[in-house]
């Protein structure tokens, strides 16, 4: 079977809504062994993908009417949530972890990555954003909710945004009323790379777009992500009803 760097998921929906999930598996293509060298441990944490963000994804799209794309390459193979410039882009350490297949990546061996598996997945991206003029990009990450050697983190579900606030405000609104949600602006961290994945296909297109980060503890089950996704998607659909501009 030939490998495919993502997966689509509901392709010939017609809606506006284009779900993202940029770190959705774990998997290390068969090109360079089906493994960086590390042990089962390290692949199933948060720094090899966002755990249950893909099952949320393709819930979210699903009662949004929407497609979903997703990655098929762990963020350690390379990270498509970085701009091809950025020092990030490979990581050779990540939260106490050194990733063995990556300590000796040169210059050819990055841009064999870029070619195999960061530019389709961002090409299928661009192609699928540009199916519609008003195409709207919700990206779905999680995060972990402690790093090692610091605190624990409060929140639910973090909204993150650049200077385009016009989803992000009514949909951060929608789920602050929300009474059993701890919810952040721009948290865990700030919400706006250069050259990351929103800011090249919504940013610099003037694309409605948001990005959620929710704690991977609360979807660690497909009943979970399924959850999510159901109670996330009317949120949004109110959010992008209040949008005048």
């Amino acid at each position: 079977m030939t490998y495919v760097p993502f997966t689509v998921h509901g392709e010939n929906r017609s809606s506006r809504w284009l779900i993202t999930c940029d770190h959705a598996t774990n998997t290390v293509p068969p090109d360079l062994g089906g493994t960086l060298g590390l042990p089962e441990s390290d692949m199933t944490r948060h720094i090899a993908y966002d755990p249950g963000a893909a099952g949320v994804t393709r819930a979210l799209a699903d009662a949004l009417g929407g497609t979903a794309l997703l990655s098929n390459f762990s963020r350690l193979v390379i990270d498509p949530n970085r701009g091809e410039d950025d020092p990030t882009l490979v990581m050779r350490l990540y939260d106490g972890s050194v990733i063995p297949g990556n300590r000796c990546v040169d210059a050819a061996e990055r841009e064999r990555r870029m070619t195999a598996y960061y530019r389709p997945y961002h090409d299928a991206l661009a192609e699928f954003a540009a199916r519609r003029d008003d195409t709207v990009i919700v990206a779905v990450h999680s995060f972990t909710r402690q790093l090692k050697g610091r605190p624990s983190r409060p929140w639910h579900v973090g909204i993150l945004h650049a200077y385009d606030r016009r989803l992000s405000d009514p949909f951060i609104a929608a789920l602050e009323a929300e009474p059993d949600l701890v919810v952040g602006r721009n948290e865990p961290y700030p919400g706006h790379l250069p050259g990351d994945a929103i800011d090249r296909h919504a940013l610099h297109h003037g694309r409605l777009n948001t990005l959620i980060e929710l704690r991977n503890d609360l979807i660690a089950t497909d009943a979970t992500q399924l959850a999510w996704g159901q109670r996330l998607a009317p949120l949004l659909a109110k959010a992008l009803a209040q949008v005048t501009d």
